[in-house]
């Protein structure tokens, strides 16, 4: 009897390794907003769901880093649901406070913008399986905005 137990066990298991789950890609990071606490940062992310039914999303963590440090890091809570059998483009907002962008000063004045790696951990409540975490990472540059841009000149 045991035996047969785990037999279905592991067949069940390669059957769950074998399923379709969602997957995200990080399509764009670019400005949202300057404000005189923070600079905003949005990352778009386009997630495929394969499932015919939607799919909430509990939370997303994010962390954000240059030069080989953290600058920013946050969770977005209870942001929304997944489309049902479709993708779903998702924005997650980045503040990074001014304070830490002038500690990159080396980086920045070579040629007026970050290199950055994000990475991102979307976490979705499956049916059954519960909780399942979605990793998503980026690396680029994003150019900084100029005196004039902000001022409009």
């Amino acid at each position: 009897m045991a035996g047969l137990i785990d037999k279905a066990k592991e067949f069940l298991a390669e059957k769950v390794a074998d399923m379709e789950k969602p997957t995200a890609t990080v399509k764009n990071v670019d400005l949202k907003d300057v404000s005189r606490d923070c600079i905003t940062y949005k990352a778009d992310v386009n997630v495929s769901n394969p499932y015919r039914t939607p799919i909430p999303i509990c939370e997303i963590s994010y962390t954000f880093k240059s030069a080989g440090r953290v600058i920013a890091e946050g969770t977005i809570p209870d942001p929304g649901s997944l489309k049902a059998n479709d993708d779903t483009m998702l924005d997650v907002g980045v503040k990074v406070p001014h304070s830490v962008l002038v500690s990159l000063g080396k980086d920045i004045g070579a040629d007026w913008d970050i290199d950055y790696e994000l990475d991102i951990i979307l976490t979705v409540d499956l049916p059954i399986f519960g909780n399942f975490s979605i990793p998503v990472n980026s690396k680029g540059e994003i150019k900084l905005p100029t005196l004039s841009s902000l001022f409009g000149s």
